[in-house]
């Protein structure tokens, strides 16, 4: 039998003639079908929002920060149980994470434990935290009333990594709506996919226009108007150092005809994730992820499964599973146990327990829209057998 993927995109036929209508209209960066896209994505979302297409989630969180005024000396609160491009963007600033430990239930940042935090550190250190980044884990929102309390209480800024959260909603809002700036992915294992891409989006039209600027050298003038316009428009400004994250017209294009299918696409995970649960809930041994609560929406991004019995027993249950043709993943190895946090910043794995027991225990399962019934089948018969297996052989492995 096929091994079953990981993740396939969703990108069909429905998608092709948007992006061959770019190619032969002979404008294929940032133009008109960005602009577009950028309309479309705040009508989904709702609300009076102003979005800026990048050409990634990294450049959004970046574009982000800049805009908030981070920089040297500075400090971001933010959870060390996600991808290191939440905390590097910090970093490109001159500004420090600082860790706080997540939830175990849903693996997301809380608002009492970010108090709790503030409250710990001398006046001068709190004096330096300038925003909370938050991160909706696998597609769960985090409490972002919590969030938004807690910035107004503390006097930071709210800047939330929704990499994951598309569409996500919570307490009746999607995120998006909630805090200074959210930035979206569109990465190829997204739910909605440009193969690279993201979306950072705020209310603040002020915020808006400064990543708007500095996401194309800081130029006073965008690409488009200065090609296009019928009066000569040849003069720009450089006002700021800028960078090189707009979003071109050809990925544009495949992000409209994504975002047409988005709650299919969503509603597909979602299915996904109900028929593991219920293959999978009388498995002893494992927890299963945690919902979003009635009214909301879980975007199911991924289906982090986990293992009891330690890392021993989770990797040899991800090795048994390949040997059965069932692909997975880890999200995320904590990045206090990478190299460059763990070395810069002097950290040890027990500083953050929470996170190193998630980190030991998950296992990211296949969820992609195409996933077919015998797939979803094959993964929950393959893993009753993957996980005795896998423990006999770290039981093995410990009495050597």
């Amino acid at each position: 039998m096929e091994p079953i993927p990981f993740h396939v995109p969703s990108v069909d036929e429905e998608d092709i003639p948007g992006v061959v209508e770019v190619v032969r209209g002979g404008w294929v960066t940032t133009g008109p079908k960005c602009r577009e896209f950028e309309t479309e994505f705040g009508r989904a979302l709702g609300g009076q929002l102003e979005c800026v297409a990048v050409n990634s989630a990294t450049a959004g969180l970046h574009l982000a920060l800049e805009a908030i005024g981070l920089g040297p000396g500075d400090r971001v609160l933010t959870t060390p149980y996600t991808f290191t491009a939440t905390a590097e963007v910090i970093r490109y600033l001159g500004a420090d994470p600082v860790f706080v430990d997540v939830d175990e239930a849903t693996f997301n940042l809380q608002p009492s434990d970010v108090r709790a935090a503030l409250k710990t550190m001398t006046s001068e250190q709190r004096g330096s935290v300038k925003a909370v980044m938050p991160v909706h884990y696998a597609g769960l929102a985090c409490d972002m009333a919590g969030f938004e309390e807690l910035g107004r209480e503390f006097g930071l800024r709210i800047v939330d990594d929704a990499a994951h959260a598309l569409p996500t909603r919570v307490d009746g809002k999607p995120v998006g709506q909630w805090g200074d700036i959210s930035v979206f992915s569109f990465y190829a294992t997204k739910t909605l996919c440009t193969g690279e891409g993201g979306m950072a989006v705020t209310a603040d039209k002020e915020l808006a226009k400064r990543m708007r600027t500095m996401r194309l050298h800081g130029i006073s003038k965008d690409v488009f108007d200065r090609y296009r316009d019928s009066a000569p428009s040849w003069y720009y400004e450089v006002v700021a150092p800028g960078f090189k994250y707009n979003l071109g017209d050809i990925a544009a294009a495949l992000g409209l005809s994504q975002l047409r299918r988005l709650d299919k696409f969503r509603d597909a995970r979602a299915r996904i994730a109900r028929t593991y649960n219920d293959g999978l809930s009388a498995l002893d041994g494992v927890t299963l992820p945690v919902d979003a609560a009635t009214g909301d929406l879980h975007s199911w991004h991924l289906y982090p499964l986990r293992v009891d019995g330690g890392r021993q027993v989770r990797d040899a249950f991800i090795e048994e599973l390949s040997e059965a043709g069932v692909s997975t993943s880890v999200h995320f190895i904590p990045l206090h146990l990478q190299p460059y946090y763990r070395d810069r910043y002097g950290l040890q794995p027990e500083d953050f327990p929470v996170a190193l027991r998630c980190f030991e225990a998950e296992v990211s399962l296949p969820i992609f829209p195409a996933m077919t019934d015998n797939q979803m089948k094959r993964v929950i018969d393959a893993i009753p057998a993957a996980l005795e297996r896998a423990r006999k052989r770290a039981t093995k492995v410990a009495r050597q």
